[in-house]
């Protein structure tokens, strides 16, 4: 689904964490939203999912603008996993990722049979079937975030939000999660993920949105953000881009000024 990012601004007590953010994340593709801390990523999603309201600006997936949405509606379109915190939940992981079934059940007839095969499916999906009778607030925070990506999965949404997707997991359960992602926009839907590690997003990212200071300070491929010279004064670091023997994709290493 084809999402449009238009003059999205938002301020609290005066000051400005969004301004005027402009952008437009490619349909069916994984696109990382980067930038510092501080910089507006989280902010950013939230607007988008609207568990907050700009101060002005829309926010547009295939001509329909999502924040004029109800919120049922907005959520059968729209999934955020945001970034993993402690939880003293009693609900099994299955119950947890039900949950991203509510958008779509009955008002009245609680979860259909087609509502439990699609958290099956989800489940399977995020590696995570074969602890689904386990309580959540057993699990690690790995283990924890991938619930997170089943629920959203569970809403079968064409937009998926994602705060700090791989937070906590090692680097095989990275890649999983990131063959997840990939079999989505396969799919067509549209994945925007924000991202602190630059070299996974240079790795993984069809697209990039780079920001400073809740402005969008760069914006197109991988090739064309990830470059010294764009991401030296964004960081305050010195930058060398190398190439992947095996990829071809760009490798940064870092050094202090």
């Amino acid at each position: 689904m084809s999402l449009r990012l238009d003059h999205l601004a938002w301020s609290v007590d005066g000051r400005v964490i969004l301004d005027g953010v402009d952008c437009t994340p490619p349909r069916g593709a994984l696109t990382g939203l980067l930038g510092p801390n501080g910089a507006g990523k989280s902010t950013l999603l939230r607007l988008v999912v609207g568990a907050q309201r700009p101060d002005q600006g829309h926010a547009v997936l295939d001509d329909v603008d999502l924040l004029g949405l109800p919120r049922r509606d907005r959520a059968r379109r729209v999934a955020l996993v945001e970034q993993e915190a402690t939880t003293t939940s009693p609900l099994t992981v299955r119950e947890a990722v039900l949950l991203g079934r509510t958008p779509h059940a009955s008002r009245w007839g609680g979860f259909s049979a087609r509502d439990l095969s699609v958290a099956a499916t989800a489940l399977a999906e995020a590696g995570i079937g074969h602890f689904a009778e386990r309580r959540l607030s057993t699990l690690s925070g790995g283990e924890r975030q991938r619930v997170h990506l089943a629920r959203a999965l569970a809403q079968e949404p064409d937009l998926l939000l994602l705060d700090e997707p791989t937070n906590h997991l090692d680097v095989h359960a990275q890649l999983d999660t990131l063959a997840v992602v990939g079999g989505l926009t396969a799919r067509g839907v549209t994945v925007v993920a924000a991202l602190h590690d630059l070299n996974l997003a240079a790795a993984a990212c069809d697209h990039l949105v780079l920001l400073r200071a809740g402005r969008v300070v760069a914006t197109g491929s991988v090739e064309e953000v990830l470059r010294p010279e764009v991401i030296e004064p964004v960081y305050g670091v010195r930058c060398l881009v190398l190439t992947h023997p095996e990829t071809g994709r760009p490798v940064l290493t870092f050094t202090a000024r």
